[in-house]
């Protein structure tokens, strides 16, 4: 998971950083660091994605309206996480199989998924819609931006997500590429901020007792290690460290910053490890325990100083149960109820970042 240590600096992420999984792209590829000191202390698996947009956009571009304020309607204020999920027969926004960004292990048709229905649901707040995703507008937005995403493995899904919606509306698909002429991969070099950027944070599926305690880790914080630390406590350390790198790091007049909040696993089972991928979403939300880490989160932001959006996906995706890879990846041996297929649930995260910009 972790190929090197880099010492963070300056000191507000004092903890060892593991840069992981990053390579310079045209739309820019993946960098994934780990905030971690001793076995694991900061538990921040992060992937960073430096992403340029070529220059020139489609012509003409024609503006649409869709913000966040051009979204309210008078039947009331415009929550975009409050809602249902919709059948759309115009779904998906694209073939995964024909984008060569798309990781082979969430290519769910591709890997044998028979049932297509998974395919065809659309994200739709009760009191607004979110404009149908629009390449032209989008690129247009992004124009000499950068999108970052900071995360563990759901935020690269994301990345993906994007990278395969900007490209269905490119006609010449030769013009994403990586920047050296190098093939695609997780692989990227850290770099400053020094653009107009837009940063995408996430974490929160490694915050758990398989993938810390019962592996040996434990947190350390201050230079010393807290045996009878809780997950919820530690986690809490490490958003405030986030949140004060932030603060003191980023010059929110020219960088944008997002924090999506934890994407709802389906395991189930007496000890969690059962995986059962449904034909249709529930008709009720799946509120578990994980949740507590979107409320952290919450918490943490609103006590910021400097303006941090949240974005609150943590209902909408309690309920798709029939989203997930499952046992339609590279590996099938080994079932996912974590990560999900593409096209799918990722896709309207990205639809919901690019209606606030």
């Amino acid at each position: 998971m972790l190929n090197r240590v880099y010492s963070a600096s300056p000191g507000y992420l004092r903890s060892s950083v593991n840069w992981a999984h990053c390579k310079r792209s045209r739309f820019r590829s993946i960098n994934r660091f780990n905030v971690i000191s001793s076995c694991l202390f900061i538990v921040l698996a992060i992937t960073c994605v430096y992403i340029y947009l070529y220059e020139a956009v489609p012509s003409p571009v024609i503006l649409e309206k869709n913000t966040i304020n051009d979204l309210q309607e008078s039947k009331g204020v415009c929550d975009l996480y409050d809602g249902t999920w919709v059948v759309d027969e115009t779904y998906p926004l694209y073939n995964a199989s024909e984008c060569p960004f798309a990781e082979t292990s969430f290519n769910c048709l591709a890997n044998g998924r028979r049932d297509k229905g998974y395919l065809k649901w659309k994200w739709k707040p009760k009191n607004c819609e979110i404009p149908r995703f629009n390449v032209g507008v989008v690129l247009e937005k992004l124009r000499g931006k950068r999108i970052v995403f900071v995360g563990d493995s759901l935020s690269r899904t994301q990345w993906e997500s994007m990278i395969c919606l900007l490209m269905n509306g490119v006609e010449d698909k030769t013009s994403v590429y990586e920047v050296n002429g190098n093939k695609i991969s997780k692989k990227i070099s850290p770099k400053t901020f020094t653009k107009k950027d837009i940063l995408v944070f996430n974490t929160g599926h490694w915050w758990n007792r398989a993938k810390l305690f019962e592996m040996g880790c434990y947190f350390k914080v201050g230079g010393r290690l807290k045996l009878g630390m809780s997950t919820m406590s530690a986690y809490t350390t490490a958003l405030n460290t986030w949140a004060s790198w932030v603060e003191n790091m980023v010059d929110t007049d020219r960088t944008r910053v997002f924090f999506r909040t934890f994407e709802g696993s389906h395991w189930s089972g007496q000890n969690g490890h059962t995986c059962e991928v449904t034909e249709k979403p529930l008709y009720r939300s799946n509120m578990e325990y994980r949740n507590n880490f979107s409320d952290i989160i919450k918490k943490v932001v609103n006590n910021m100083s400097v303006p941090v959006t949240t974005m609150y996906v943590t209902p909408m995706g309690s309920f798709r149960s029939d989203a997930h890879v499952g046992t339609w990846s590279d590996n099938p041996t080994v079932p996912d109820c974590s990560h999900w297929c593409l096209p799918g649930l990722p896709d309207a995260w990205n639809q919901i970042l690019f209606s606030y910009l």
